[in-house]
């Protein structure tokens, strides 16, 4: 979205744009707080953050908001958000990387399946619930919230960065938990000890999973091409 534009969906007065930004926030964040959140949900919730970050942009781009960002007293915050944006950006780019290696790691596992390679399938696990944790690490360090000095848009910015840092840890804990193992068995998806009769099953498995993680994938990009766009508006108030 250009700035010299505005969403046809965003309410005319910016106070109850930003009412309206905060109210789907707290809906995201019930939407994937509960225990057994599904990939499903978690799909449909990058998808409603990237709609959130469009409504931000179409604030931002507001004449009087342009005028307030560039203000002293506000351009030290925004800047600094800007700054943590672009580690977010960072980070969604990194789930994209790790779930398309996953989904090759999938269609490798598949076809050691098929040759009856237990020893294979065993290392080729392995490897594929390394990747899934891999994608976990980025998260333990992140987060900064907003301030109470914050101006509304800052803050409302500063809260869907906290959502969108949650929602791809929680992305990267649900694919770590449906891989990983029950105290039943060694792995989840291939169980038994890789036993004959049990390869049919596993193949279908880790078809659907295949599915899901290409589900996410696209999910993270939709949200990655939203938090470009909604950066580079920013720069260029800043920079006008």
């Amino acid at each position: 979205m250009a700035c010299h534009q505005r969403s046809s969906s965003l309410p005319s007065g910016p106070h109850s744009t930003v009412a309206k930004v905060e109210e789907e926030l707290q809906g995201l964040k019930a939407h994937i707080s509960s225990p057994s959140v599904t990939v499903a949900a978690i799909c449909d919730g990058l998808r409603k953050l990237g709609d959130v970050y469009n409504s931000i942009e179409g604030i931002m781009c507001l004449p009087s908001n342009q005028v307030g960002l560039s203000l002293p007293q506000q351009k030290q915050m925004v800047e600094e958000e800007l700054d943590r944006s672009l580690v977010l950006i960072d980070l969604c780019n990194s789930m994209q990387e790790n779930l398309s290696e996953l989904k090759m790691s999938i269609l490798e596992l598949q076809l050691v399946l098929k040759r009856g390679d237990h020893a294979a399938v065993q290392l080729k696990f392995e490897s594929f619930v390394r990747i899934a944790r891999k994608a976990q690490k980025p998260f333990k360090k992140t987060g900064s919230k907003a301030t109470a000095e914050c101006c509304n848009l800052v803050r409302i910015m500063a809260e869907a960065r906290e959502m969108a840092v949650s929602l791809l840890d929680t992305t990267s804990g649900l694919l770590v938990k449906k891989i990983g193992a029950p105290s039943s068995s060694k792995w989840s998806l291939v169980s038994k000890r890789f036993q004959k009769r049990n390869v049919v099953c596993d193949e279908e498995q880790l078809q659907a999973l295949e599915r899901e993680i290409g589900d996410l994938e696209n999910g993270a990009e939709f949200l990655f091409r939203r938090l470009i766009q909604t950066s580079v508006s920013l720069l260029n108030i800043l920079s006008s």
